[in-house]
Formats: structure tokens, C-alpha cells, sequence
């Protein structure tokens, strides 16, 4: 599959997820549509979301909880790579404060529409959303203290030129603070060469040591994978039983029995000194 073919399906699909957003629709990760699946099911706790617009949280397509877990301080300023409807960029405008700044950068405008029209609606002043790729961030070099993510980096077929712009964006001492879907091994390659799967978060993830390895290339230090759950053979039958199940118009198999425990989400932290 081509990197053209691969941005145009998953900008669709997360522009059908925008759509669902607003209609009042949930938004998973596998479909636009239906209910939540096995990755982006209880993901934030109600607390922390009480006052975040409705959209945003229909629209959120993450695998899990970024700004829980990078520990941002007051005065920061945070970018969320694929903000989507923009939930973790409310969630740490709040963190930092009005001291702070949060960005998202999101290449499909009908999700920056819908996140603009979320931050009007919340009255979040602290935070801005750009248009463009992951591949090509549109700010300077050194402008930003923390680097998030939520399930976008392994959507991307030139990983390495993502961790390159994650690398030249943040200050020294900054700190890449990701939750993504990784590998613990190989996937069949008829996994790797469905789609569907591909923009439902898991046939375009890295295995870890080859994330490892792409982090450490692009120049970060104190590299760190933390699984933060597994997915089972029953949560890929449940993945596959929506419309992610089908690609073309024809059903797409795959050997549960080789994909049991291989998928999990993972919070991956590194820094640039």
C-alpha cells in the first residue's frame, strides 16, 4: 500500500468519526460508528471528564490516557500529535494551567472543525489547533516541553520522520510522552497488508524493540515501553466483528490464534536532553 493510499483512508475514516462526533454518535477505533471497541473502551475516568464537551469524547480514538501519565506541570507547553476532537488537549490545557499552552495538530479538517467549535463550546482559552501531518509539525524547533500522542503514531507509514519532527520540536530536556499501539512480535504479514486493520490502530504498529530503536535513532535518551493492557485472541474477534472485519466488500481473515497477546497499548516515554 502506498503512503498516499494509506493517509487518504485514514484521513476518511477519522473524517466519518468526526461526523458520527457530532451527530451524537460514539466514534472506535475500528468503525466511526457503533459501539466502542476492545481499544478504546474506559480509557479516562468520569472525573477528570465532567466538564469536557460531549464531542470530544465521542470522538476521542485513542488507546489510552497520555496526559495521565506525562506528568505535566503548570506553565508547560504541551502538543498532542492527532488531536482529533481535541480531549487530551483539554485535559492538559487544564494541567498547565493558564500559564501553559496546549496545541493539536490533526491533518483531517473536519475533526480541527469539530475540536475548534469543542474548545468554543468549553471556553478553553490556553490552547490552539493546527492543521497539517505528524510527518511535517508547523512549529519551530524547540517551542514545545512535552510531546503526547493517543493511538496516531502508528497510523503513519514514515515513523521515522515522526520521531525526527518529535525530536527537533521539543526544548532539550523536553519529554515525548506517547500512548500507542505496539507490537510484541511480527504480525502475520495478511494482517499487515489489510487496511481496514491498518486504520483501526493495529496493523501499522512497530514492535517494541524496533520503536525502541527508531526513538534512539532520532536521538531521544531514557527510552521506556509500558504496556498498559494486552489484547487477546477475544478482544481481536471482537475488533474484527464490526465493519473493520471487512475490507472491499470482502471479509478479512485472520489467524486469531497467531495475533493472541502480540497487540497491546503502551505508554512509550523518552526524553531529548
Amino acid at each position: 500500500m502506498s503512503d498516499s493510499s494509506v493517509r487518504k483512508t485514514v484521513k476518511e475514516r477519522y473524517g466519518q468519526a468526526a461526523d458520527a462526533a457530532s451527530r451524537g454518535a460514539k466514534a472506535s477505533c475500528c468503525s466511526p460508528l457503533g459501539k466502542t471497541d476492545p481499544i478504546t473502551r474506559d480509557l479516562y475516568d468520569e472525573a477528570e471528564t465532567g466538564d469536557v464537551p460531549a464531542e470530544a469524547m465521542l470522538a476521542s480514538l485513542g488507546c489510552g490516557n497520555p496526559t495521565a501519565l506525562a506528568q505535566l506541570r503548570e506553565g508547560e507547553v504541551v502538543l498532542d500529535l492527532g488531536s482529533g476532537g481535541g480531549i487530551d488537549v483539554f485535559l492538559s490545557a487544564r494541567r498547565v494551567g493558564p500559564t501553559g499552552k496546549a496545541y493539536g495538530l490533526d491533518m483531517t479538517p473536519r475533526m480541527l472543525a469539530l475540536a475548534r467549535k469543542n474548545q468554543k463550546q468549553a471556553g478553553v482559552e490556553n490552547v490552539e489547533f493546527l492543521e497539517g501531518t505528524i510527518e511535517n509539525i508547523p512549529l519551530p524547533d524547540g517551542s514545545i516541553d512535552v510531546l503526547i500522542s493517543n493511538c496516531v503514531i502508528n497510523l503513519s507509514t514514515d515513523k521515522e520522520a515522526v520521531l525526527r519532527e518529535a525530536f527537533r520540536v521539543l526544548k532539550p530536556g523536553g519529554r515525548f510522552a506517547v500512548s500507542d499501539i505496539v507490537l510484541r512480535r511480527e504480525l502475520p504479514p495478511e494482517t499487515r497488508k489489510s487496511m481496514e486493520l491498518w486504520t483501526g490502530c493495529v496493523a501499522g504498529a512497530l514492535v517494541s524493540d524496533t520503536y525502541r530503536e527508531m526513538l534512539a535513532a532520532a536521538g531521544f535518551t531514557a527510552i521506556e515501553i509500558e504496556p498498559t493492557r494486552v489484547y487477546t485472541s477475544d478482544d481481536v474477534r471482537e475488533l474484527l466483528s464490526g465493519s473493520c472485519g471487512t475490507c472491499c466488500g470482502s471479509k478479512v481473515e485472520v489467524d486469531l490464534d497467531a495475533i493472541d497477546g502480540v497487540v497491546m497499548s503502551a505508554f512509550v516515554r523518552a526524553t531529548r536532553l
